[in-house]
């Protein structure tokens, strides 16, 4: 039987993830060192006490190879509620912290990928958690031991009307399978818009252990007849300080 793409795959209605592609304006680097830290203070203090608040989920930053203006990070920020997300947002914009960043927000809910589960074979190991210490910000960096894709996409309109075969749903599965086994495939989550934007419905995160494993993966969703049928934009990015952000989570 010919295996193919869900066009429509089912959401999980259980939590709301909040989509977030941020940075910092340049006006942040005209503060002083002690007004940079005493806003960064009272920002993480606040941001905390909503992950406590609305038992925060999951809160992962990643960041980009190359900056796209004002936009350096994307973040996943996962809440049981709508009401989590909602003052998440709210707060992470409060001044004075909030005056100096650069913000765009989007809610969406994860995609059940299925039978993709199984293209994993590199799980990454658990995070090392690092506790939080009021007051006291640790320098953050950027793990550089995987490289993991952020793909923003959707299906063009005329996709659904065309078979699978003509689609080329079988190719396409079998290319990124096999890209996925020879470049041991870390990870591989999808996101759904609560808002479909004009150029992407949908989030995929790829994690892959060497820059050559993004990069074929890539290529492969390139080299296809699947690829007539979808629109997509690619950016490479590091995990950002993942110990440190794991200890949001409260226990």
């Amino acid at each position: 039987m010919e295996e193919a793409f869900r066009l429509e795959p089912s959401v999980d209605e259980s939590s709301v993830v909040v989509l977030y592609k941020g940075g910092r304006l340049p006006s942040w680097h005209g503060l002083s060192d002690k007004d940079q830290q005493a806003y960064s203070n009272k920002h993480i203090d606040l941001m905390l006490s909503i992950a406590q608040k609305h038992w925060l989920m999951t809160l992962e930053g990643f960041k980009l190879f190359s900056s796209v203006g004002n936009w350096s990070r994307f973040w996943t920020i996962e809440f049981p509620t709508f009401e989590g997300a909602e003052e998440w947002i709210k707060s992470e914009i409060e001044p004075p912290y909030g005056r100096y960043g650069y913000y765009e927000y989007y809610l969406s809910r994860r995609l059940d990928i299925g039978d993709l589960n199984s293209w994993i074979v590199n799980p990454p190991p658990p995070i090392a958690i690092k506790p939080i210490i009021p007051g006291i910000q640790p320098l953050l960096k950027i793990d550089r031991d995987s490289v993991v894709v952020i793909t923003f996409s959707r299906w063009l309109p005329d996709a659904d009307i065309v078979s699978p075969k003509d689609r080329g749903d079988n190719k396409y599965i079998e290319a990124m399978k096999s890209v996925a086994r020879k470049h041991r495939l870390m990870r591989l989550e999808a996101y759904q818009l609560i808002a479909p934007q004009p150029d992407w419905h949908h989030v995929w995160i790829t994690e892959f252990p060497t820059l050559k494993g993004a990069e074929a993966w890539m290529s492969a969703e390139l080299d296809s007849p699947h690829s007539r049928y979808t629109t997509k934009s690619y950016y490479l990015t590091r995990k950002w300080a993942p110990e440190y952000f794991a200890g949001w989570i409260p226990s």
